[in-house]
């Protein structure tokens, strides 16, 4: 996925570059000075392969305790799938969901010579949804859903532009989202309490292309891999109307639930609109 898209930055730039070529205007002064950015496209979910729901049935902070029946068999024997549980067998999840994303970005370059270094901070928002869902032999599912309300990230960027008209760069910085966490479960006889949303630290690096049309206004195409990381968000199951014997109870009276992978991935292929001043 992430190839494809670096594919097509650099089929953009080959196009665009001779358009540039003939342009009458001078590109001796492009990509050095402060911009303003809007973009968007699409967010992509990368591959979470062997994800599980993972517990700590004595509550004592420490995560991948069993939860075990009363005849000490596996209740989470079913299995587990990426993706948002359909039913309560493990016979299928919805595939994690893709989606578009918007953005706005203040920037600055210093262009020397042919080589321009320059930073960015940048913040928007993407309906990408990233679920795990775990099936008890009760039978019952559980599936734990998360989406950034918004994100932002700050970031170097380092390009080359050969005479100025078209910058072809690398990037990389630091990212936050602010996670939207939803917990869904067709087990009616425990209680369900959790913490919501949670803040995610973590990484995005990428490279693109952009083309200047006019002295202030760009183009470009940019991919845009993040990674950020959260172990914060947790289920607290307790009693509700189970009886003690319930394989959540039977070690401590009550188990928290967590993702076994904190990490929330994502692959933007996006289009951007600049104005350099």
């Amino acid at each position: 996925m992430k190839f494809a898209a670096l594919l097509a930055v650099s089929a953009a730039s080959m196009i665009v570059v001779p358009a540039i070529a003939q342009d009458n205007r001078d590109p001796s002064q492009d990509f050095d000075g402060p911009y303003i950015s809007v973009g968007g496209g699409a967010s992509l979910q990368a591959s979470d392969r062997g994800e599980t729901l993972i517990f700590d049935t004595d509550q004592d902070g420490t995560y991948g305790d069993p939860v075990n029946t009363v005849g000490d068999t596996d209740a989470f024997s079913p299995g587990f799938c990426n993706g948002a549980a359909t039913g309560t067998a493990n016979r299928g999840c919805r595939n994690d969901k893709d989606g578009p994303e918007f953005f706005g970005r203040l920037g600055y370059d210093k262009r020397m010579g042919d080589f321009v270094v320059g930073a960015l901070v940048e913040g928007g928002h993407s309906v990408a949804r990233d679920s795990v869902s775990g099936f008890s032999t009760t039978p019952a599912s559980y599936t734990m859903s998360r989406e950034a309300d918004y994100q932002a990230n700050a970031r170097l960027r380092a390009g080359y532009t050969p005479g100025g008209g078209a910058l072809l760069y690398v990037t990389g910085g630091g990212a936050y989202a602010r996670l939207d966490n939803k917990f869904t479960t067709t087990n009616t006889a425990n209680s369900f309490d959790d913490n919501g949303k949670t803040n995610a630290w973590g990484y995005a690096v990428g490279g693109g292309a952009e083309v200047m049309v006019t002295n202030n206004i760009g183009l470009g195409l940019e991919y845009l891999y993040t990674d950020v990381k959260d172990k914060d968000y947790v289920v607290n199951v307790g009693a509700g109307s189970a009886p003690d014997t319930n394989p959540f109870l039977l070690n401590g009276g009550g188990t928290d639930i967590r993702r076994s992978d904190p990490h929330f991935r994502t692959h933007s292929v996006r289009g951007t609109l600049s104005y350099r001043f």
